[in-house]
């Protein structure tokens, strides 16, 4: 008997749109850095003429496209999600009316919306026209106060492996330098005893054992934890059953650097080694850890992380200063 002919991969189509100045091009250039056909503002009638069989598309439409308009967008992509030759998504990305004001002023260039007008003008126009592209967005990405080496990181991790299963991204994070933006689950370890108040384990972090022994030593940890993975556990099989691709949990502390850091390799050990797709960032610490393989392990079909294979791989890690607060 003949075996089956493999599965065939359906193409992506992924449209960047955004305000002017909020990173677009950037999105746009990342994209083609791993592999896309990225083309910058074809007249939106030709969108659908550059679509090919076999590869994968990244289109960037703003508000300078000739006969733009949102609602044809909305249209377009929906009509291309409905035949199934092609999987579309919409990006979007943003920032504050001040921080877009501060990057034109740097930048010394006049808002493509507002040639003879102030850039405040031409940052409201572009804003109402495209409301409804931001409304109906797959992602939106805010910029404000995002680097660009994380935003570069953000869309790797999302767009640069088409494995199957859900891949996940967990954040360790201090609580005065803002909440993740991209975070979908946010938990609070500042009850938990601090490391900090402990002269001989101030300058370490929840990387080393001295702190980790601290920190699991405190009588609600282990409850904590039984209770955040039951949690998480409960949940990640219903994303996928869902048809969400990506997932990211954030755990903060004061610091960011002791409590939130052991939690969250505790949490990745233990999504380890139920063979879920791993990531973590942890976003106060200096530096760049070497990186391991992550894991790629498909879901069962009801939802359910593939048995556990006896050689798992690590896990990828990242640490880094200065991301998006």
């Amino acid at each position: 008997m003949m075996p089956p002919p493999p599965a065939r991969t359906v193409p992506r189509l992924i449209v960047v749109s955004g305000l002017s100045g909020a990173g677009k091009n950037s999105v746009l250039r990342t994209l083609e850095d791993i592999g896309y056909e990225a083309v910058d503002n074809p007249p939106l009638s030709m969108v659908e003429t550059l679509i090919g069989a076999e590869r994968n598309l990244a289109v960037g439409i703003d508000a300078r496209t000739r006969d733009f308009s949102a609602e044809q967008i909305i249209e377009t992509l929906a009509r291309l999600r409905r035949t199934g030759t092609i999987q579309p998504e919409l990006i979007f990305t943003i920032a504050s009316t001040e921080v877009l004001q501060r990057r034109f002023t740097e930048t010394r260039r006049r808002h493509p919306l507002a040639p003879q007008g102030t850039v405040a003008e031409g940052i409201a126009t572009e804003q109402d026209l495209t409301s409804r592209l931001r409304d109906s967005a797959d992602w939106v990405i805010d910029t404000s106060d995002l680097p660009l080496a994380t935003l570069r990181r953000m869309i790797e991790a999302r767009f640069a492996s088409d494995g199957p299963g859900l891949a996940i991204t967990l954040i360790s994070f201090a609580f005065p330098a803002g909440l993740p933006r991209e975070a979908d689950l946010v938990f609070d370890a500042r009850f938990l005893r601090n490391p900090h108040y402990i002269p001989d384990l101030r300058p370490q972090t929840g990387l080393d054992e001295p702190v980790r022994a601290y920190i699991r030593s405190d009588p609600d940890y282990a409850e904590f934890c039984d209770r955040l993975g039951g949690l998480v556990a409960f949940m990640l099989p219903r994303f996928v059953r869902e048809g969400k691709k990506y997932a990211t949990i954030a755990i903060g502390c004061t610091g960011g650097r002791h409590r939130s850091v052991t939690l969250i390799e505790h949490l990745a050990r233990l999504l380890q080694s139920q063979n879920w797709t791993v990531r973590i960032e942890h976003r106060e610490l200096d530096g760049i850890a070497s990186e391991r393989q992550t894991i790629q392990q498909p879901p069962q079909p009801d939802g359910r992380p593939a048995a556990q294979p006896e050689n798992p791989g690590g896990i990828r890690r990242i640490l880094m200063s200065g991301a998006s607060k």
